[in-house]
C-alpha cells in the first residue's frame, strides 16, 4: 500500500460492502465510496468513508479504484460509459475489478484504460457471503507482477488467499472455471439427492455419509448440507440469475477457445429450469428442486 494513497470503491452490494468495509477498517486508508443504493454508502460513511454521489467524484478523489459490480454490462458501463472511468479518470490511476466479468471484455477494457495511462487488474473473488464478511475470501488476480505487488496488501484485508494467476484476464479465467466446477458439482449433488431419496435413503444421512468419503467437497458441505438438505434457498445470497450469468461466461470462454463443455451446458440447463420455475432470485442450489421432476416445479 503506497504511503498517502487514496482509495475509491464503486459497487457496495452483497460482496462489495463487506469487502470495502474490511479494507477501510483494517487499513485505515481514506476511501471514497459510491453505490446506487444509499444505504451501504451511509453505513460505510459511518465507519469513516467519504460518500460520493457519482463515479466522477470517486475518480477525482482516488488513486486506486476498486469495483464490485453484478457483471460485465455494469463493469463496462462504469468504465467505458458516459461519465465513467475512461472519461473521468487520469493517467497514473489504477482500477481493480473484483467483479466477475467476461475475459474478452476484461482485456478490452484494460487495453482502453492503458491507452489513457490507467493501470488495470482483474481480481474476482470466490467463496461465500460469510467469507466476505469475515475477510476470508479467495481473490484471483490478473495483472503484471509489479502491479500485483502494489495491490495485494489491500486485497489481503478482504481475503485469506490472494493469488496472481497471470496477466490481465487470467484472474477472470480462474474465477469463471472455479464457478463452472462448483455449478457442475451442485448439479451432481442434486442428482445424487434425487436418486438417493427415490431409493429410500434419508437425505441428510446420504449427504453426511458422502462427506466422509471421496465424494466430499466444499459444495457438499456448504451448498449441499446447509441449503439443499434443509431445502432453504434465501434471496440475498448468490441467486440463480447471477449463477446463470457466470456459467454463460464459461460457455463463452469454451466457444472462444474451441472446446465443448457439456457439463457446464447441463448446469446452465438446470439453472434455466429453476429460473423458469420462478426461482431466479433464490440461492442457486435451488436447482435441486427441478432435478428429476418432469413438470419442472
Amino acid at each position: 500500500m503506497s504511503e498517502g494513497a487514496r482509495y475509491g470503491f464503486i459497487g457496495l452490494g452483497v460482496m462489495g460492502e463487506p469487502i470495502c468495509r474490511n479494507m477501510l477498517t483494517k487499513s485505515g486508508a481514506p476511501f471514497t465510496v459510491h453505490d446506487l443504493n444509499p444505504d451501504p454508502v451511509a453505513r460505510l460513511a459511518a465507519k469513516g468513508a467519504r460518500a460520493a454521489v457519482s463515479i466522477a467524484e470517486v475518480a477525482a478523489a482516488a488513486d486506486t479504484i476498486f469495483l464490485s459490480l453484478p457483471g460485465g454490462p455494469q463493469v463496462e458501463a462504469v468504465i467505458a460509459g458516459p461519465g465513467g472511468l475512461l472519461e473521468r479518470g487520469r493517467a497514473g490511476q489504477t482500477v481493480v475489478d473484483t467483479s466477475t466479468a467476461p475475459v474478452g471484455l476484461t482485456r478490452d477494457l484494460a487495453a482502453k484504460l492503458a491507452e489513457k495511462g490507467i493501470r488495470f487488474a482483474d481480481a474476482p473473488v470466490a467463496r461465500t457471503r460469510q467469507a466476505a464478511e469475515d475477510g476470508t475470501l479467495s481473490i484471483m488476480v490478473g495483472a503484471d507482477e509489479a502491479l500485483f505487488a502494489e495491490i495485494a496488501p489491500m486485497l489481503r484485508h478482504a481475503a485469506s488467499d490472494v493469488t496472481l494467476c497471470g496477466a490481465v484476464g487470467c484472474g477472470q479465467v480462474v474465477k469463471i472455471l472455479n464457478n463452472m466446477v462448483l455449478f457442475e458439482t451442485v448439479v451432481a449433488l442434486s442428482e445424487a439427492l434425487a436418486l438417493g431419496e427415490a431409493a429410500g435413503v434419508e437425505r441428510r444421512h446420504l449427504f453426511e455419509t458422502l462427506s466422509k468419503g471421496s465424494a466430499d467437497s466444499f459444495a457438499l458441505r456448504n451448498h449441499g448440507l446447509k441449503a439443499m438438505i434443509p431445502d432453504l434457498f434465501p434471496t440475498g445470497a448468490f441467486p440463480t440469475d447471477y449463477a446463470l450469468k457466470d456459467v454463460s461466461y464459461a460457455l463463452d470462454l469454451a466457444r472462444e477457445t474451441g472446446f465443448e463443455v457439456p457439463g457446464a451446458a447441463l448446469a446452465e440447463a438446470r439453472m434455466k429450469a429453476a429460473q423458469a420455475a420462478g426461482h431466479g432470485k433464490a440461492y442457486f442450489p435451488v436447482l435441486a428442486r427441478v432435478i428429476g421432476r418432469k413438470d419442472g416445479a
